[in-house]
């Protein structure tokens, strides 16, 4: 009300004096039914009356609403950056959705799988002492061995239980990187530049390929040569939103010799580097060497199920001409140890294992880059205070900050990797 009861004096000078104000309502009778602010204004010249109408009140209102409303500066930063938000919300719906999907596919395949393969095997069994309708049982064995190879193969070939696992995993990132978009939009001193977009959408886009929707093309090898952590996160390292720090995470820049306020002492650097050498040493290794050994037994298996498989439905369609009763048992046998095979492959979800362990390899890889990301900054001013940094690397390998100062001496030269005993993640 006060700026709206401003009023000059003869001398030009504004008088903002206290107002004392009068509602007063019109008649019934009267047309004009809108209630009427009148003030009183003493200045030096007199006595003035301003009539304020609730309409006008009104346009006050709304005038400052539009203001309320319109973009700050860097208003079409926000605006990008929201729209990377919720296309990761977005994505995690979609992962989730598939992912669900896809462990549905690992379980019916595997039954209907086993269902067939034991079924033409009882067929194939009876059929000898059965004369009369031998032919029908071993034509029937045949036919369900068939169909139960090329099953095996396209199950072998697409992995679901792995799909599952990738899936499952990339939901948790969406979500985590959906979260972190949100806190940035939501703080209250955030600036969000051009550059924060930029490296909002490298995580995008290193997502999506790290962990691909589509199924054919675009589906990640199933079976790789060798094990390769994997890799969610943009190759380079760009600088992450400055009104909330995105996890563990630094800039880049000149490895500093010493350290000094922030959070950040020698000791810490050095019980940092530590970390860094016992997980590439011992925690990312492990994971990769089970992580080869799943896929080689995986891989054998994967061969074994659709061979013996189409063996039996051969041996089956011989004792249907000839109705020689070895060929029947071979058809049994072969369709038994194509129904453990199978059993082993997909009961026990190595796809799943594989994909496991090369994920958890993968978190170590990146804990690994994003201390020496941080370590290689020389100014400590610009780094994540050190002593929240220490947290949240204790945090992600399962330790209290008190354990993580066993890690000091692991940095020394003077020891050598196979003298490093413990590993550095208590987590996985």
């Amino acid at each position: 009300m006060e700026a709206l009861l401003q009023s000059t004096s003869h001398g030009g000078a504004a008088a903002l004096l206290p107002a004392t104000a009068t509602l007063r309502r019109p008649c019934p009778g009267k047309k004009n039914r809108l209630l009427r602010a009148r003030a009183s204004v003493r200045g030096g010249a007199g006595v003035r009356q301003l009539a304020v109408t609730i309409d006008d009140l009104r346009l006050v209102r709304d005038a400052a609403a539009v203001a309320a409303a319109a973009p700050a500066e860097g208003g079409t930063a926000v605006e990008r950056l929201r729209a990377v938000a919720e296309a990761a919300a977005d994505r995690a719906e979609m992962h989730d959705i598939i992912g669900r999907q896809r462990d549905n596919w690992n379980h019916l395949l595997l039954h209907s799988t086993n269902s067939l393969t034991l079924a033409a095997s009882a067929m194939a069994a009876l059929a000898p002492a059965a004369p009369a309708t031998a032919a029908a049982l071993t034509s029937s064995a045949g036919v369900l061995l068939a169909t139960a190879a090329v099953t095996m193969a396209a199950a072998n070939k697409i992995q679901p239980s792995q799909l599952a696992e990738e899936q499952r995993n990339a939901t948790r990132l969406w979500r985590q990187l959906d979260r972190h978009l949100r806190a940035a939009l939501a703080a209250p001193a955030a600036i969000i530049t051009d550059a924060d977009v930029d490296a909002a959408m490298d995580r995008v886009l290193a997502l999506d390929a790290a962990y691909p929707l589509p199924l054919l093309p675009g589906m990640l090898e199933k079976f790789p040569k060798t094990l390769e952590p994997a890799r969610w996160w943009p190759t380079k390292r760009q600088q992450h939103l400055k009104s909330k720090p995105a996890g563990i995470n630094g800039g880049c820049g000149r490895r500093s010799s010493t350290a000094g306020g922030n959070g950040w002492t020698p000791e810490l650097e050095e019980e940092m580097r530590g970390v860094v050498r016992v997980i590439r040493a011992k925690d990312e290794q492990e994971y990769v060497k089970a992580g080869s050994k799943v896929l080689a037994v995986n891989r054998v298996l994967a061969v074994a199920g659709p061979a013996f498989a189409g063996a039996g439905a051969a041996a089956a369609a011989f004792a249907g001409v000839s109705g020689d009763s070895w060929a029947s048992g071979a058809a049994v046998v072969c369709g038994a140890v194509a129904a453990a095979a199978n059993t082993v492959e997909h009961g026990w979800q190595l796809g799943m294992l594989f994909e496991l362990c090369r994920n958890v390899a993968g978190q170590y890889r990146k804990v690994q880059e994003d201390i020496e990301a941080c370590l290689n900054e020389a100014d400590v001013e610009r780094r994540e205070n050190g002593e929240v940094f220490e947290a949240k690397v204790a945090l992600l390998l399962g330790r209290r900050t008190s354990e993580m100062k066993q890690f000091r001496e692991m940095a020394s030269p003077a020891i050598d990797d196979e003298d490093i005993k413990d590993f550095a993640g208590k987590l996985f």
